[in-house]
């Protein structure tokens, strides 16, 4: 992975303008880390690709269709030795899971904009389709987070720890969930179909454009198993049954800010030199537990990513 290779990103912030799941810090998070890839790790800005829903903005809208098609561009385009990343703030959610033995009995998504919900078979599939040598660094400020590829390596895993001090004072704390079945009624409204079952409204609603999840005839088996020890890395926000913060200022003067993206930029800046996936994953959840936040992030790689350097720094 060292020495020259082309570096793309995919940044998406959703912060769902005049909306009841209105966040606040998601399209502030991935603004500074498109700042961090160009200063830090060698991003040119031409190959980095922002998708927010600002009001007034003449970026594409984070919908589902417009972020998949960003993310398979970027992957499609890659070749041995390049480095892909690609972050997500905004609302995640859990589905219900029709797979046995399950350990949550849910599935983990993203909530687009528009609700096209894209989930861990979607990302599965992008790290099936990486070339030899080229990886995908996916870091989700999400809730229900952990796991969002499915069927990745877990190196950094569910915590029993609760912290015992309080959270960030002069903030307004909100969770990044829409519940399920908050999302079944809104797409029900939508739709105008009589039924509980998600993927029913999504298919009505979005055809092609709806996750693999949802379609039928079931995607080829191949593209949701891993086909080796990948190079897909996942850096979550959270476990997969907890909620990520995002936190609205109550002074004016201060910004909003994903709790995970902003523990990220502080470990990165307080460690200037290389930092493995493992480490900043440890260190942010060292960080978020001692701010008092009841979220822990994990990670998801092979044995080996874990102890790679974080986007392959030389």
């Amino acid at each position: 992975m060292e020495g020259k290779s082309k570096r793309q990103a995919v940044l998406v912030g959703c912060n769902y303008y005049n909306t009841p799941n209105e966040l606040h810090g998601c399209i502030n998070d991935v603004l500074a880390m498109r700042d961090t890839l160009v200063k830090r790790f060698e991003f040119e800005p031409a190959n980095i690709e922002v998708l927010t829903d600002a009001p007034g903005s003449s970026l594409p809208l984070p919908t589902g269709a417009n972020i998949k098609l960003a993310l398979a561009r970027m992957v499609d385009a890659a070749k041995a030795g390049d480095v892909l990343y690609f972050h997500y703030s905004g609302h995640g959610t859990r589905i219900p899971s029709k797979k046995r033995g399950h350990p949550f009995r849910q599935e983990e998504a993203i909530v687009p904009c528009d609700f096209n919900l894209i989930t861990d078979l979607d990302f599965r599939q992008l790290v099936n389709r990486l070339p030899s040598g080229a990886s995908l660094t996916i870091l989700s400020d999400s809730c229900h987070s952990g796991g969002l590829i499915d069927k990745e390596k877990e190196q950094i895993g569910p915590s029993s720890v609760i912290s015992k001090s309080e959270a960030p004072k002069n903030y307004t704390y909100t969770p990044k969930t829409i519940p399920f079945e908050s999302i079944l009624q809104h797409l029900s409204s939508l739709t105008k179909i009589n039924t509980t079952d998600i993927g029913t409204h999504l298919l009505e609603s979005f055809g092609e454009e709806a996750s693999l999840r949802f379609r039928l005839p079931l995607p080829d088996p191949e593209l949701s198993t891993p086909l080796r020890a990948d190079n897909g890395v996942l850096l979550s926000g959270c476990q997969p049954d907890e909620t990520s913060a995002d936190m609205r200022p109550n002074e004016v003067s201060a910004k909003a800010y994903g709790a995970f993206s902003n523990a990220v930029q502080m470990v990165l800046k307080e460690n200037p030199g290389m930092i493995s996936n493992r480490e900043v994953v440890i260190l942010a959840r060292k960080l978020l537990q001692s701010q008092g936040f009841q979220q822990h992030p994990c990670l998801y790689c092979s044995d080996e990513n874990a102890n790679a350097t974080f986007l392959w720094q030389s």
